[in-house]
């Protein structure tokens, strides 16, 4: 072109130190290829140049691809305070390496922020200030941590700090790399004994007779209807009376080896079957919620029904929570702070009586670590409080102004931090994070927030005689009606024998049980 020769092929060196090494080649024909007589490979939605360049060294001998600019800050690392927590701390621990004599923090709140800084283009130098005394204990609850930020002796702040509207109006906050809320908790009263009778306690000792009664009644019907007929019901007086209770109890498992021929008596146990079938499949699932159920407190549902008692509740030291029940019409005396899971499992099972609570309010993060270790204590009834959720705390903009370049600068910064948190938050890496550190101490227990119970109100029932007097009146009616239809056949003494029942082919045994009875009435004496 233009009387100058146009290469055909590119060769692609990487630069490393004062030497060079080649990665590949580069074709009009084939594109990126490892080796020029390389064959041609299919153009893949996700292929990156790793498939088709050799391995590459970045600068500095470094694996991965370099992010880019550093934020400059003056070579200073930004200040980022956190809490220093007493209990709770899956979420933000603060240790001392007995060694060096550092500061090491851990926990989720901290492992999402690395990671969220890891997702960030550009590298970011920052260093975890605890907020703490001098004798390692906490400097003040959340706000005044806070508080550290727009006093510019922070630069941030990383930890489970919610987002309020009146922290808000000071400092600014990204985007919730967590859902929060308040939940309310009360203890569960086992009030069922399990022992050795507990397999009578799903049906009232009324129903217990109830049913008793009817089995000896339809018995009873049966023999009447059946013994001048059948002659499985025939026989010596014990023998026939043990027919009675032997047949009554063998239709609770719907297996009686006596045969029925008239149609009343038929009738009437098929519909008794029918009764027992209901009855035992209430008896089973009621047996069962019984021995796996506990029941709950019922006086305590919410809040309001709180507020109408007056009862002693609980909430976090350091949380926003106490300002908020105040506003809820709380007064000072009954509200007890506690620090630690073990310390609100303490209060809430000596109870107001005690100097314990009655109920515990708890973030829905906290609530989950909570109920992750009680949870077949204790139950969540209700969410009164709704909140944004933890956020990482930033500058606001009119601190700006006083150094408009580190503005520029700190805005970009925390711009790209809520960009990173929705990228970490939509990837694998945050359900990790959540498995990791939100795991259940009691793996019975179910993740309030994933699998939350659909009526936590609901608890087990004695089944009583009024769930089945339907059934009972109606199978009385026909035991009635098949004994009066006896009655008037017998009073009425038809002449002849002719009915189908004499038709009904036998069954070898009874057959037999007749020709034994007969040839012992033969052999008496006369």
């Amino acid at each position: 072109m233009n009387g100058q020769l146009q290469p055909s092929v590119f060769e692609i060196i990487n630069v490393v130190g004062t030497g060079e090494r080649s990665i590949g080649f580069w074709t009009e024909e084939n594109g990126l290829v490892k080796k020029i007589d390389q064959e041609p490979q299919s153009v893949e939605a996700l292929s990156t140049w790793k498939d088709y360049l050799k391995y590459i060294i970045w600068p500095g001998e470094a694996d991965s691809a370099p992010k880019g600019w550093e934020i400059p800050t003056n070579g200073k690392k930004l200040r980022i305070g956190v809490p220093k927590r007493t209990g709770y701390t899956d979420l933000v621990k603060v240790t001392r390496d007995p060694i060096t004599n550092s500061t090491v923090v851990t926990g989720f709140c901290i492992e999402f922020f690395e990671a969220v800084i890891r997702a960030m283009p550009y590298d970011v130098s920052y260093e975890f200030i605890p907020f703490e005394k001098g004798n390692g204990e906490a400097a003040g609850n959340y706000n005044d941590l806070v508080h550290q930020v727009y006093l510019g002796r922070y630069d941030a702040v990383v930890g489970d700090t919610t987002i309020l509207a009146n922290r808000s109006s000071y400092v600014d906050f990204t985007l919730p790399f967590i859902k929060s809320g308040v939940g309310l908790i009360v203890p569960m009263d086992d009030l069922v004994n399990r022992d050795h009778f507990s397999f009578l306690k799903p049906l009232s000792w009324k129903l217990w007779v109830t049913s008793f009664v009817f089995f000896f009644f339809i018995g009873f019907t049966v023999w009447v209807v059946e013994h001048r007929v059948n002659p499985d019901f025939q026989g010596p007086k014990r023998y026939q009376a043990s027919t009675i209770f032997w047949f009554a109890f063998s239709t609770m498992v719907f297996a009686p080896r006596e045969r029925v021929f008239t149609f009343g008596a038929r009738i009437l146990v098929i519909t008794w079957y029918f009764i027992l079938l209901v009855l035992t499949q209430s008896y089973t699932a009621s047996l069962a919620s019984l021995l796996t159920t506990q029941k709950l407190n019922r006086t305590i549902t919410s809040m309001r029904s709180l507020l109408e008692r007056g009862e002693r509740v609980g909430y976090q030291r350091t949380s926003f929570i106490f300002g908020k029940l105040k506003e809820a019409g709380f007064s000072s005396s009954t509200l007890v702070p506690f620090d630690t899971p073990e310390e609100s499992d303490e209060f809430l099972r000596n109870g107001p009586e005690n100097g314990g609570i009655s109920a515990a309010f708890l973030e829905t993060p906290y609530l989950r670590l909570f109920l992750g270790q009680y949870c077949n204590t204790y139950k969540m009834v209700e969410e009164p409080l709704n909140v944004e959720g933890f956020g990482f705390v930033s500058f606001q903009d009119y601190y700006y102004s006083e150094n408009s370049l580190n503005g520029e600068i700190e805005t970009l910064f925390f711009a790209g931090v809520s960009r990173a948190i929705l990228k970490v938050a939509e990837s694998p890496k945050a359900m990790e994070l959540q498995h990791a550190w939100f795991k259940k101490k009691e793996e019975s227990c179910p993740d309030p927030v994933t699998s939350p119970d659909p009526n936590p109100y609901v608890t087990s029932r004695q089944l009583g005689v009024d769930s089945f007097r339907l059934l009972f009146i109606g199978v009385f009616v026909i035991c009635i009606i098949t004994l009066g239809k006896f009655t008037f056949c017998f009073l009425k003494k038809t002449e002849g024998n002719d009915s189908y029942i004499n038709r009904v082919e036998k069954c070898s045994c009874s057959s037999k049980q007749q020709t034994v009875h007969n040839r012992s009435q033969a052999r008496q004496p006369q």
